[in-house]
């Protein structure tokens, strides 16, 4: 268990920094720097680390630290080794996690974002064994590696829906969407990493060096190390992309088209592929796109009204260049000529990638709204069930003024690599569902009544889903959550953090 910390940690923190005489063993570059721009004791900098996008959960910090570079990091973490009572250590890329996962209650949290200063740390190579690859500093954003590798004329080949998130923040916990069907989320396409344990060791490490740190660290949560550099595998970019989303009625048919759009035998087939649910309060168009028009939305709205407030959508896109321009329409049309979507409800558009991959905006509701959001992955012997219980009847009860996209698509088991952290369902397809909520803050209980009925209803049917991004408030459900990978996800804890100083706000080593 992580041993709690006083509230005057911060104070205590910076006269070991200046006065002790051991801290004088710290890098002189430290000590010469002014310590207030470093470490920051100051309302404004532990109020802003002490909330997230979710908006449902408080830690205040002692401290927060600002560094330059990867050295003031390890000495942070070898500091609070040295104590005799450690404080507790979180990384926090740019605050999008929504139940306090990246907040250190008392303890210290790192704004990894001051370690790219002003500048932009992609650079991207070739060799005759990786092929294309970046070299990414773990704070940057995705938007800026796409980016930097699009003036190459390259690009990563898995992505988040939403590209402002930190590259050592996706790959701490998987990073899915829809391209993942394909090439796996995004821990399944990274060749190396540089991480910082939580003894305040620097590792590179790969599939065949230093192997256990690695896997243990994709998918692992924060808890065994800081990523501070990944190496992204690329391929060659396509320029433009073809966006087609159908409207379904019914549930068989929106899951079976699903399932041959992603399949292998599906030659040509397309580069992305998701599902979602159109419902009343979470209509065609949302925060996540504004990909119809107005005509449309009326057109869809009307559909919905005749089927009972609920219908289903599938969002297929198929990337192109010049070379391909002129065969992109056969292939689409090949693609979809068996689709059983509803008769003229299929809608397209032709933009570049670029327009494409970022087409969810930075939010300006972060503080103002909450997120209590839900993420499952579920077996696919399971959907039916699932559907009709969960979308048919229980979404369908708790009808609600304010929500957002619910998404529902299918991954192939193949893409992901058991070795890492991640956790699935032992299926060779499960589908991912996102329930991504947005309410005011005093309508969050009402939301988290909905998670906890649909939760509650998987455990008694004896659905065995995962949690993705999961959240869980004792050991025991952590212990279930990652069944066969428990005793070694405690062993690398063990191994690289054996004072449990890393990622607190997890609850996994230090839940009631």
């Amino acid at each position: 268990m992580a041993a709690n910390h006083s509230p005057m940690l911060a104070s205590y923190f910076i006269t070991f920094f200046i006065v002790v005489p051991w801290a004088t063993a710290l890098p002189d570059e430290i000590l010469r720097q002014n310590i207030g721009k470093i470490l920051r004791t100051d309302l404004g900098s532990t109020s802003i680390a002490s909330a997230d996008y979710g908006n449902l959960v408080q830690e205040t910090p002692s401290a927060v630290f600002y560094p330059s570079t990867v050295d003031e990091v390890i000495s942070l973490i070898k500091l609070s080794n040295n104590l005799s009572t450690p404080f507790s250590i979180a990384a926090r890329g740019r605050g999008h996690s929504v139940r306090g996962q990246a907040m250190a209650g008392d303890g210290v949290v790192v704004e990894m974002a001051s370690l790219a200063g002003n500048g932009i740390r992609v650079r991207v190579s070739w060799n005759p064994a990786l092929g294309f690859f970046a070299d990414v500093g773990g704070e940057q954003t995705w938007i800026d590696v796409l980016k930097t590798t699009l003036e190459h004329g390259l690009a990563p080949v898995s992505w988040t829906d939403y590209l402002y998130l930190t590259v050592g923040g996706t790959l701490s916990n998987g990073g899915i969407s829809g391209q993942s069907f394909l090439h796996g989320p995004q821990i399944s396409n990274v060749h190396e990493l540089d991480v910082i344990t939580g003894t305040g060791e620097f590792m590179t490490c790969s599939k065949d060096m230093n192997s256990e740190l690695f896997f243990a660290v994709l998918g692992g949560l924060g808890q065994f190390g800081i990523i501070v550099r990944a190496r992204i595998l690329l391929h060659k970019a396509p320029s433009r992309a073809k966006w087609v989303r159908l409207i379904y009625n019914d549930f068989s048919k929106f899951t079976r088209d699903q399932e041959y759009l992603i399949s292998s035998g599906n030659i040509n087939g397309p580069d992305y592929v998701e599902g979602s649910l159109i419902t009343d309060n979470s209509p065609p168009n949302n925060w996540r796109s504004s990909f119809y028009s107005s005509l449309n939305q009326s057109k869809i709205s009307s559909l919905l009204k005749s089927n009972q407030g609920l219908l289903y959508s599938i969002e297929v896109v198929k990337y192109y260049d010049d070379l391909t321009a002129n065969t992109i329409d056969e292939e689409l049309e090949t693609m979809g000529k068996d689709l059983e979507f509803v008769s003229g409800f299929i809608f397209k558009k032709d933009v570049p990638v670029i327009d494409f991959l970022s087409r969810v905006a930075i939010g300006d509701n972060h503080n103002s709204e909450a997120h209590p959001w839900l993420n499952l992955f579920v077996p696919k012997s399971t959907i039916l069930d699932f559907n009709d219980a969960v979308f048919a009847h229980i979404i369908r009860r708790h009808n609600h003024t304010t929500s957002g996209p619910i998404l529902f698509y299918p991954f192939n088991r193949i893409k992901w690599d058991d070795r890492t952290s991640a956790v699935i369902p032992e299926e060779e397809i499960f589908y991912t569902l996102g329930l991504l909520h947005s309410c005011v803050p005093d309508e969050v209980e009402i939301y988290e009544k909905l998670n906890n009925e649909i939760l509650e209803f998987c455990e008694k049917s004896g659905i065995k889903i995962k949690q993705y991004l999961p959240h869980y408030k004792s050991k025991e459900d952590w212990v279930k959550h990652f069944g066969s990978k428990w005793d070694s996800f405690q062993e690398m804890k063990t191994k690289f953090d054996p004072r449990m100083i890393l990622s607190p706000g997890q609850r996994i080593f230090n839940s009631i």
